[in-house]
């Protein structure tokens, strides 16, 4: 029978601790009340060894994924928790409800912490804080301003439209860039196939006559020889040294200078930037409207924008609004990612108190145009890939036609 390590509240008032044995939580809990005590906090201690092993496992199975929750998933729970509170049906049948529906391990597993979490007594945002793996800080923090106005409900639904339109913008930005990396591929393939099967061929004819290959040539067939002498180790070499590059790029001076870098070439940095705003808008603007105050706003806001150069800026523009400064004049300094027009409609929407919807709007307009140029800058990546494609393939097949029109020279 498991064992149970329980905080309670006696009848006193005084806060006491303790153990007992049942045969699960909900008969711990109510062995409790059955005491007179009013638990505050109940952990199953059989379990913690279980999970204290499969911790130490994780580190020997480190390629193995643990199932996670989705975002998916936990839009459909945002959802569907949303209409349950709005029909009124209590919050802990709720949450029973919704771990019964979950079809996914992950999700029922977690929907019944959660659940046990807050019949301990805490709050469903702190609740959910316990796992920011699963709950994104604007998400807890969404729904700590619904706890406290009393609006959960509808907070709920903000976050799941939220969540659609987040994913819907990450979907269209994933769309466009599929395209160009399929032909980028298949350019790659097409090369190394060139010099490591095709190129000696034709170096075969040339050895016969013993003739002096153009310089183009001479180049051609060095990359081929490389390649097919030094393949593999090249290969190992490139894998160790995305490994490590990776690695690099985690660490903190890695993400900076590579963010800094993003926003410096010529059109990607200018669509991240315009990206970044649109959710630091968005976030910002459902914030508001949840009632979340305006610095704890800016700075969830602030985390979403993803890169931390503009995450850096940001924060310099937070430091004056909490000295009193008016947001819009505040952003103002911020030109790569606020520029005029925007900060001109950010002020107008503080002036007339409507910030919150001006934002939304502003996401959504600039989402749209953002939509816009995804397209157009797609619909020129591709022919200017098939344009180096071609000119590269090209290159190679001129590199090995220059000595055929000198083999009459030879065999006469």
């Amino acid at each position: 029978m498991p064992d149970f390590a329980y905080k309670a509240i006696a009848p006193g008032g005084a806060l006491t601790e303790g153990q007992l044995s049942a045969p699960g939580r909900a008969q711990a809990l109510r062995e409790l009340e059955a005491r007179g005590l009013r638990p505050v906090r109940v952990d199953d201690r059989t379990a913690e060894p279980r999970r204290a092993a499969a911790d130490s496992d994780g580190g020997q199975a480190w390629f193995i994924r643990r199932p996670r929750v989705t975002p998916a998933m936990l839009e459909a729970f945002t959802r569907l928790l949303s209409s349950l509170l709005a029909a009124g049906v209590p919050f802990s049948r709720a949450l029973r409800i919704l771990q019964r529906e979950a079809t996914a391990p992950a999700a029922k597993a977690k929907w019944r912490e959660l659940h046990d979490h807050v019949v301990d007594g805490l709050p469903l945002s702190a609740a959910m804080a316990r796992s920011p793996e699963t709950f994104p800080r604007v998400y807890v923090a969404m729904v700590e301003a619904g706890e406290a106005g009393g609006f959960l409900d509808a907070v709920l639904a903000q976050i799941a439209d939220f969540q659609a339109r987040e994913k819907e913008l990450k979907a269209k930005v994933t769309a466009a860039m599929v395209y160009p990396a399929v032909l980028l591929v298949l350019a790659v393939a097409v090369i190394v196939f060139l010099l490591v099967f095709f190129i000696p061929r034709f170096q075969l004819v040339f050895q016969g006559f013993n003739a002096e290959l153009p310089v183009l040539t001479q180049m051609i067939v060095a990359v081929s020889h490389l390649l097919r002498q030094a393949g593999l180790p090249l290969l190992a070499a490139a894998a160790v040294g995305g490994y490590l590059l990776r690695r690099w790029l985690r660490s903190e001076p890695g993400r900076r200078a590579a963010d800094r870098i993003i926003l410096r070439l010529p059109v990607i940095g200018s669509l991240v930037a315009q990206y970044a705003m649109a959710r630091f808008c968005r976030t910002l603007g459902t914030l508001l409207a949840a009632g979340v105050p305006l610095i704890s706003a800016l700075g969830v806001a602030r985390r979403s924008l993803g890169n931390q150069v503009l995450v850096d800026a940001v924060g310099d523009s937070i430091e004056r609004v909490r000295r009193g400064e008016p947001l819009g004049l505040s952003l103002a300094a911020q030109r790569q990612l606020f520029p005029g027009a925007v900060v001109e409609m950010i002020s107008v929407g503080e002036e007339s108190g409507r910030l919150d919807r001006e934002l939304v709007r502003l996401a959504a307009t600039t989402e749209s145009e953002l939509d816009q140029r995804l397209k157009t800058t797609v619909a020129l990546a591709e022919p200017l890939l098939l344009f180096l494609i071609a000119a590269v393939v090209g290159l190679i097949f001129i590199g090995m036609l220059i000595p055929i029109f000198s083999l009459q020279d030879h065999i006469r």
